[in-house]
């Protein structure tokens, strides 16, 4: 059970809710705080102050005063003509996490809903009912509007939620779990979709992925340094201290923890005085991308803890001032900042691929082949692989670096957000599948090379993926090896991976250690 204060939340504890399945309770302190921003809502009605979102209209609209009986239906009609969002839906984790993300903001108390409204979507989450919510038409400005009417729909009795492996009608699903329709009152309409947090659910969803690949990453290019007999000497202490990244530094002492052992590395002179980059500078570019996600996390951490409604509600409703909290712009900046990191780990890998494959770059078979000529061998995986990172290259241009008005002009600068983390989803999905065939042609490199002769830690990868994908003894589909193993990666499910004396969780202390 995880307690929900509006800004205490942790990228882990998004992690246990969402792809855990941990229930949720309400700090009562918070819920006092939503409370008390409701009563200074219903006071600001009863005075007939002008407030904009309260009484009046939304966007252009905002000069057109609304009639106090009429307060209601203003939040009602808001949620059904913005609920325009088009295309597939997010997946059904994303759609819990925004749940998630809209509540936690709620409960800082500046917004004005009803401790209902908090309530309902705690059931939600814990009933395991879930918005279906199209993932395109977010500017990612003035909030994911169009995303977050969808999922305020629901609350209404209205929409398609998923529940019980199905998508069914909101409304059956309520109704099976005893929950009412709600009618939306002054403000809590657009106090439901007012916020970043489309992007920011996408955003950490991402970034929890993208994190277990870079740390899948290295342990697939540690067995790549086996099979390509790799020199141990570029991972020495010394070099990466003498730069000073402590990301860097991190990367090269898990490579070396986790080819401790191993008779399959090389030492400088040996076979080589130098390997080429993509074996060479592994600490050097996947430290620059661990660089990235830090600065990401950082600010994840900041946004789903954010108040990011608008008006916001101080001092018991004296001050009630509309700014632009719900501007995505740096959700968006760190989305795009993702993509370039993600997007380099599968550059540097089907760079890795190509010299498993290509033997003019190596002494193994040609392509890894059984018998090469009459069967092709992992010819074709380097080609999907190329095919998806210069797909990756077209997905990393910035989103953020555009923007159409909107709302007549009152609305004349957008993030653009929510495209830029719908982006680096894709990305993230392209990397896994890359990394896959790396894996695929690693374990046969060094099946090649000798099993025996690998280190602990890798060898124990390698009995593991090979319950997966068995060795290329001849030609086959290797379209079902790539999903298998990329599945595989997806559910991060590696038993051996604790064996790793350095693991990912280490980088934080480190970072901390060397700032």
């Amino acid at each position: 059970m995880v307690e929900l204060t509006g800004h205490s939340l942790t990228l882990e504890q998004i992690r246990q809710i969402c792809l855990e399945g941990s229930l949720v309770t309400i700090c009562s302190e918070s819920m006092e705080k939503v409370a008390q921003s409701r009563r200074a809502v219903e006071k600001i009605v009863r005075e007939k102050r002008t407030v904009y979102g309260i009484n009046t209209g939304f966007g252009k609209f905002s000069d057109v005063m609304i009639a106090e009986d009429d307060v209601g239906l203003l939040q009602q009609n808001l949620i059904r003509s913005h609920a325009c969002g088009v295309g597939k839906p997010f997946p059904e984790l994303v759609s819990r996490a925004m749940v998630l993300l809209r509540l936690n903001a709620l409960l800082k108390g500046f917004s004005g809903i009803r401790p209902l409204i908090a309530e309902r979507l705690m059931h939600l989450l814990n009933l395991n009912i879930h918005p279906v919510i199209p993932q395109q038409g977010s500017l990612g400005a003035s909030g994911d509007l169009a995303p977050l009417s969808h999922l305020a729909l629901v609350l209404m009795g209205e929409g398609y939620v998923f529940y019980r492996g199905k998508t069914v009608p909101a409304a059956e699903a309520c109704r099976q779990e005893g929950l009412d329709p709600i009618a939306l009152e002054a403000k809590e309409g657009l106090a439901l979709i007012n916020g970043t947090q489309a992007m920011t659910a996408m955003g950490v969803i991402n970034w929890l992925e993208a994190a277990d690949l870079a740390c899948q990453s290295e342990w697939i290019s540690a067995m790549t340094m086996e099979g390509l007999e790799g020199i141990i000497d570029a991972f020495h202490p010394a070099i990466h201290e003498a730069r000073g990244y402590a990301q860097q530094v991190a990367v090269a002492e898990r490579i070396r923890n986790l080819l401790a052992g191993s008779k399959l590395t090389t030492r400088q002179g040996e076979k080589r005085v130098q390997d080429a980059y993509s074996l060479r500078c592994i600490p050097q570019v996947h430290g620059a991308s661990w660089q990235a996600l830090d600065y990401v996390k950082e600010k994840l951490e900041i946004e789903v803890n954010a108040a990011t409604d608008n008006p916001l509600i101080f001092d018991d409703g004296e001050t009630v001032v509309s700014g632009g909290n719900f501007h995505g712009q740096p959700i968006a900046i760190a989305m795009d900042f993702m993509k370039i990191a993600v997007a380099e780990l599968a550059s540097i890998s089907e760079r890795r691929i190509e010299r498993l494959v290509n033997p003019q770059l190596n002494d193994l078979p040609p392509f890894l082949s059984a018998q090469p000529g009459l069967q092709s061998g992992a010819m074709i995986m380097q080609y999907a692989a190329a095919s998806l990172v210069s797909e990756n290259k077209t997905l990393a241009h910035p989103a953020s670096v555009d923007s159409i008005p909107s709302s007549a002009n009152q609305e004349d600068h957008v993030s653009m957000g929510t495209i830029a983390a719908r982006h680096a989803g894709s990305i993230i999905e392209n990397v896994r599948r890359v990394l896959a065939i790396e894996c695929i042609c690693a374990l046969q490199a060094v099946e090649y090379r000798g099993v025996a002769k690998m280190a602990p830690k890798t060898r124990s990868f390698y009995e593991q993926a090979r319950k997966l994908v068995p060795s290329i003894t001849e030609d086959r589909v290797f379209s079902y090896d790539i999903e298998r193993m990329a599945e595989f990666l997806e559910k991060n499910n590696w038993p051996w991976a604790v064996q790793a004396e350095v693991d990912c969780e280490d980088l934080d202390k480190k970072v901390n250690n060397n700032s």
